[in-house]
């Protein structure tokens, strides 16, 4: 076909829309929500996923989380370290031997929730006793001062390295507060540190914390030992493995140590559990994976139902231009041309539509990544904005169809006698 035949199709089509303005921008106005509900939440839901994966990438690199089975259940709170935790520094000693030349770190540790106070003001806080491996596995540096060092850990020195949450409770007037006291359970610790500002995000705040050596928590805070063998507890143990590819050999490696250490069966389940920073991520990644696909079916929905609308406005127009095809058909026309007069007409108004969804979908967008204070950034891909456009043209195409080939199959005499 010409490209004039075209271009006449289109210009009647504009026409046509002109002389109905109310009920084409009421039709437009369904594909348009549809558009822009499809590409805000699509949008979002890519958002929510890169999100999830910055949190991981702040908490550190390669990492492996090693933690006793009733806290992998959430069946922790509030019971004693000793009830709870089936790890203990033999087996950190065993696993350390285990991945020797495969993880950068092996680092225990114990945890706590409890206050920290100095000269009157108290912050209550993670109190986490580890060891000088921690800040390096989790790529944190020290603001102020230094981390442990391993002569703290010999000499089971009191020092304590401070967050930027719990130092700026304590010391809210002192910008580097290195070297001044704070005490824990009534006992002094002399702070050495501030650590660099981590970030939060809806799984906490990260700065919210405070490190000591791990002697020192196990000799004056946690004393909890396992009843089998005298070792001291710990809550949990982390590695950094050296390189990506090793962590599965990693995880196999654990897991075997440990059910050896535990003396555990063949047929009974691990008192532990084996986390890895790439299944955290891919759990959450499939989370907001079906997030994205529902966000977007929602949309997908509101464009079927801007479809029907379509249709529903063409049939009232067949309706109302009987008489028109009827003379039309009367010099001459075609089936073929009535067809795509009336497909033109669907066609255009659900691109314009579409347009116009398009922009109205970036834009609401951006101010829900506004709204946000920018912890999620809406991601606009440029496939998004094709696939909406895209189906908003083929929408109009199906629900168009019968309309169109309902008006081709006038009878041109019946069609000129219709009142």
């Amino acid at each position: 076909m010409r490209a004039d035949f075209w271009m006449e199709n289109i210009r009647q089509a504009l026409d046509t829309l002109a002389s109905n303005r109310l009920r084409a921008a009421l039709t437009l106005l369904g594909i348009l929500i549809g558009v822009a509900a499809v590409i805000a939440m699509v949008a979002i839901g890519r958002g929510v996923q890169h999100y999830i994966n910055a949190q991981f990438a702040a908490i550190g690199t390669n990492l492996v989380f090693v933690i006793p089975r009733a806290a992998a259940e959430g069946n922790s709170a509030g019971a004693a370290l000793r009830d709870v935790s089936s790890l203990t520094m033999r087996d950190v000693r065993a696993i350390e031997q285990a991945v020797r030349g495969r993880a950068v770190a092996v680092v225990p540790v114990i945890q706590r929730f409890g206050p920290v106070e100095s000269e009157g003001r108290e912050a209550v806080t993670v109190i986490l006793g580890t060891t000088p491996g921690y800040a390096p596995a989790r790529n944190w540096r020290p603001l102020y001062g230094s981390f442990l060092e391993e002569s703290h850990i010999l000499n089971r020195s009191r020092v304590i390295v401070l967050g930027l949450t719990p130092a700026r409770r304590l010391f809210p007037d002192v910008p580097n507060p290195i070297g001044r006291t704070v005490r824990i359970n009534g006992i002094p610790f002399r702070v050495i540190g501030v650590m660099s500002d981590k970030g939060g995000s809806a799984f906490g705040d990260y700065n919210d914390l405070a490190f000591i050596p791990l002697p020192v928590a196990q000799e004056m805070l946690y004393d909890a030992r396992d009843p089998r063998t005298g070792e001291p507890l710990v809550t949990g143990i982390m590695l950094q493995v050296a390189r990506a590819e090793y962590t599965d050999g990693v995880v196999r490696a654990i897991t075997e140590t440990l059910r050896e250490q535990h003396r555990i069966r063949f047929q009974d389940e691990d008192d532990f559990s084996v986390l890895t920073q790439f299944e955290l991520v891919s759990i959450f990644g499939q989370i907001s994976s079906v997030l994205t696909v529902f966000l977007g079916a929602l949309g997908a929905i509101s464009l079927l139902v801007g479809g029907i609308g379509i249709m529903n406005i063409m049939l009232v127009s067949v309706t109302e231009r009987t008489r028109e095809i009827g003379l039309r058909k009367a010099v001459g026309a075609r089936r073929r041309d009535i067809m795509i007069q009336f497909l033109a007409e669907a066609t255009l108004i659900t691109l314009l539509g579409g347009g116009m969804g398009t922009a109205v979908g970036v834009a609401l967008a951006s101010l829900i990544g506004i709204l946000s204070r920018g912890e999620v950034q809406a991601v606009i891909g440029v496939d998004t904005v094709l696939l909406a456009v895209g189906v908003s043209a083929a929408v109009g195409l199906f629900f168009g169809l019968y309309p169109a080939w309902r008006a081709a199959r006038l009878d041109p005499i019946v069609a000129l006698r219709y009142e």
